[in-house]
């Protein structure tokens, strides 16, 4: 039966015009492989929690020598990778999610591309950055780097694979059935940047200017900077895959963690623990630490694999209901790549390296006086001493960037805040201080305006009265 749905899928993704042959030969595989249901299932009782030579703390490596030559040698090994495949659509945003302005009117692009530029700069080197898109995201970055054309680094971009949405009823690629507009077809996941790397050219083109390593990093994470220590460990002990974490809090429990398997490295995903199991993969005393999404990779150790076509990440099986049609889309990861290298290490960083914008209460982290902006380079503000964020919860009034930004004359300052919780039709006016637990709701079909330079400590707010 799967022979069969396979021959006719074949067929029909032959005919489709819109896509490169390494783009339907990859797709294929993947369905094949998904197909198959040869899947590894992981045993449950074999998993073991990795050794500090597996997963390496941070402050145990040695920082490389301040050394102007040095670091430029270092530097010149290094090539920055941002998956720029994201709309801002959760934000209420139509275009690229990197373009979203985080602080002082810089977008996180702005920022990227700044920190590259200083980096350089400082110690005349020249990394390169590649953004890597998506179909949606494509047309859109190529205007918007445009403005970065009298910059001094080098930007590539480059597009990830295209593949067909599989129409479930029939087991058909939807733009076969006629479905030909961008709704047909979808990324298939970061995992695909390892063969899109290769198929753009980029890859070949990085090794012939003598670059050995890739730092990957989603375009929203302002904490994924380039770290000299974690470059200059990697080079010296040859480690040709590198998974930076960091220790789990309880907003993270969902996120992939490492561990030691059968003698190698893995990421696990909770999509791959069995249901009797997910409460302990939540716990964070068992599992202490969870994927970041920055990583480093050897360039040559890539090319090799590609090559041999060993890259067999697990399948994320993602089934969307789109214009009433039931489709499937198989995307997977790149963190579960980790154990198909050589010598693969989990590096574990500090929080401040995972600073992920993913909605508009992240946002308004980043834009507080918890944060300062210097070079491109968002910094945490020293007055704070609790190493945790203050936990923000914002109504869904504030959801889209635009109507976030309306509803804030500034940005309150939030040093000493604990928590904060925003339900109803709440407006916040200029220089409020808010400190340790805070929640305000506006009632149903009232407007609560919170006046200008109000300190807010320890309080329910429920309306003007409670100010």
């Amino acid at each position: 039966m799967a022979d069969e749905k396979l021959a006719k899928l074949r067929e029909a993704v032959a005919g489709l015009g819109q896509i490169s042959d390494n783009e339907k030969s990859g797709f294929i595989s993947l369905v094949s492989r998904y197909l198959s249901g040869n899947e590894e299932h992981i045993e449950w009782p074999k998993i073991l929690t990795p050794t500090d030579e597996v997963v390496v703390p941070y402050d145990t490596i040695d920082a490389p020598p301040e050394d102007l030559q040095a670091t430029k040698a270092l530097l010149d090994k290094l090539a920055v990778l941002k998956l720029n495949g994201g709309l801002g659509t959760t934000m209420g945003c139509t275009g690229p999610k990197s373009v979203i302005e985080v602080r002082n009117g810089f977008t996180f692009l702005d920022l990227i591309v700044l920190q590259i530029e200083s980096l350089n700069k400082k110690y005349g080197s020249n990394v390169p950055l590649l953004l890597m898109n998506s179909f949606n995201t494509h047309d859109d970055t190529l205007k918007i780097v445009e403005k970065y054309a009298n910059s001094s680094i080098d930007i590539h971009t480059f597009n990830q694979s295209q593949y067909p949405r599989v129409a479930a009823d029939e087991f058909l690629p939807w733009p076969s059935k006629g479905k030909t507009d961008k709704d047909g077809w979808y990324p298939p996941g970061h995992g695909d940047i390892f063969p899109s790397l290769m198929n753009s050219g980029k890859l070949d083109l990085l090794l012939s200017q003598g670059k050995e390593y890739v730092f990957i990093a989603n375009s929203d994470n302002l904490g994924a900077i380039v770290d000299m220590k974690i470059l200059n460990h990697l080079i010296h002990k040859q480690n040709e895959y590198c998974m930076e974490v960091t220790p789990k809090t309880l907003a993270d429990v969902k996120g992939g963690t490492l561990i030691s398997y059968e003698g190698r490295v893995q990421l696990l995903e909770i999509a791959q623990v069995p249901d009797a199991h997910v409460d302990e993969f939540k716990s964070i005393e068992k599992f202490k630490i969870f994927n970041t999404n920055n990583l480093w990779v050897n360039l040559k150790a890539i090319k090799r694999l590609v090559e041999a076509d060993a890259l067999k990440m697990e399948i994320i099986p993602n089934p969307k209901e789109v214009e009433g049609v039931k489709v499937l889309q198989l995307e997977t990861a790149a963190g579960a790549a980790i154990r198909f290298f050589d010598h693969a290490i989990g590096m574990n960083v500090p929080r401040s390296r995972f600073l992920p914008v993913k909605a508009t209460s992240d946002l308004q982290l980043v834009q507080s006086d918890l944060y300062t902006l210097v070079d491109g380079f968002v910094t945490r503000n020293s007055a704070r001493t609790d190493p945790s964020n203050p936990s923000i919860e914002l109504g869904p009034e504030f959801k889209k960037v635009g109507s976030f930004l309306g509803r804030f004359k500034s940005i309150p300052s939030i040093v000493e805040l604990d928590s904060l919780k925003v339900s109803g039709d709440v407006w916040f006016g200029s220089g409020i201080v808010l400190k340790g637990k805070v929640t305000i709701t506006a009632k149903p079909g009232v407007k609560l305006e919170i006046p200008d330079g109000k300190v807010i400590e320890n309080k329910d707010i429920n309306g003007v009265e409670d100010l």
